[in-house]
C-alpha cells in the first residue's frame, strides 16, 4: 500500500465548519501532517484573497489553487499560473445564467463584481471569502479578464439543470460545475481541481497514488479522479461519496480532522 505524501483539500463544507470556522481539532490535524512529512495545500472555487486567510494558521508552505484550481497562487499570494475564461464562453455563460434567473458575479485577479448588491448569496460570500464586491452596471468590459464567473440562485434544482445546459452549450470552451447546490461556477477550459493535484505532484515529485484528496461538491471529482485515496464528506451528495474510496464524518463533526488521522494511520504514524 502506497504511503500517502501528499494531501489536497478543499475548503467550504471540508476543511470549514458550517461558519466558516477552521476547529482546533482540523487545524491541529494539519500541523500533525506536517511533522509526520506529509505535503499539505488546499484548492477552492474562492478567489485567492478568500484562501489568504487559512495560509499562516496552516503553515501553508506549497501553492494554493483558487478559481476550482485553474490558478495557482503562491503562499505570498503571488500568482505562479493565471488562465482565463475565453470572451466567447463567458458571453455564453452570462446569457445561460440570465435565461435562468441566476445572479451573476464575475471574479477577476483581484477584484469580485456584481450588478445585484441585494442578490441573496452576496452578504454570504462576503463573509466567506472576507472581502466586499465592486457594483458594476455592465459586466462588458470586465468579460475578457475572467477567471471565474458564478451564477447564485436558491433554486438548487433549477441550477443543476443550468449547469448540464451550460456544460452542453460551453463544450470544451470552459469548465461549468457546481461548488454549492447554489454555486456554478464557470471557469477557464482544460483547468480544475484535479490538474491543481497533478502540478503539486508533479512538483513534488511524486506519483498520484501517494496523493489523497478530500471533498464534498461535484467540482472535488476531478481531483478524486486522478488521486491514489479519495475521501467524501460525510456531508456530500451520494453521488459524490459514491466516487470516492472513503467517506468520513461531516464538516460538524469534524470529518477533515478524522480523515487527516486515517491517513497518518494508513502511514504508520500513531
Amino acid at each position: 500500500m502506497t504511503k500517502i505524501s501528499l494531501v489536497v483539500s478543499d475548503v467550504d463544507g471540508t476543511l470549514l465548519t458550517k461558519d466558516k470556522t477552521l476547529t482546533d481539532r482540523a487545524r491541529s490535524a494539519v500541523q500533525r501532517l506536517h511533522q509526520a512529512g506529509v505535503a499539505f495545500t488546499i484548492t477552492s472555487s474562492r478567489p485567492a484573497i478568500g484562501m489568504r486567510f487559512l495560509i499562516e494558521p496552516l503553515a501553508l508552505w506549497l501553492p494554493v489553487g483558487p478559481f476550482n484550481g485553474s490558478s495557482i497562487i503562491d503562499p505570498e499570494m503571488n500568482p505562479v499560473e493565471q488562465h482565463l475564461i475565453p470572451t466567447s464562453a463567458a458571453e455564453t455563460s452570462l446569457q445561460i445564467l440570465r435565461d435562468f434567473g441566476a445572479d451573476i458575479w464575475i471574479f477577476t485577479a483581484d477584484k469580485w463584481l456584481i450588478d445585484n448588491p441585494s442578490g441573496r448569496y452576496v452578504a454570504h460570500e462576503q463573509h466567506t471569502i472576507r472581502a466586499d464586491p465592486t457594483i458594476v452596471r455592465d459586466f462588458r468590459p470586465y468579460l475578457a479578464s475572467a477567471c471565474k464567473i458564478v451564477g447564485a440562485s436558491a433554486d438548487a434544482a433549477g441550477l443543476e439543470r443550468c449547469e448540464k445546459v451550460m456544460q452542453e452549450a460551453l463544450g470544451s470552451a470552459a469548465t461549468a460545475v457546481r461548488s454549492q447546490t447554489y454555486y456554478l461556477d464557470i471557469t477557464p477550459p482544460g483547468f480544475n481541481k484535479g490538474t491543481f493535484v497533478q502540478a503539486m505532484a508533479k512538483r513534488l515529485d511524486i506519483s498520484l497514488d501517494a496523493v489523497a484528496t478530500i471533498g464534498d461538491m461535484q467540482n472535488d471529482l476531478a481531483m478524486f479522479r486522478v488521486s491514489g485515496v479519495s475521501i467524501a464528506m460525510g456531508n456530500a451528495t451520494d453521488d459524490v461519496k459514491d466516487q470516492a474510496t472513503n467517506v468520513t464524518a461531516t464538516n460538524e463533526q469534524d470529518g477533515f480532522a478524522e480523515a487527516m488521522e486515517m491517513i497518518l494511520k494508513r502511514n504508520g504514524v500513531g
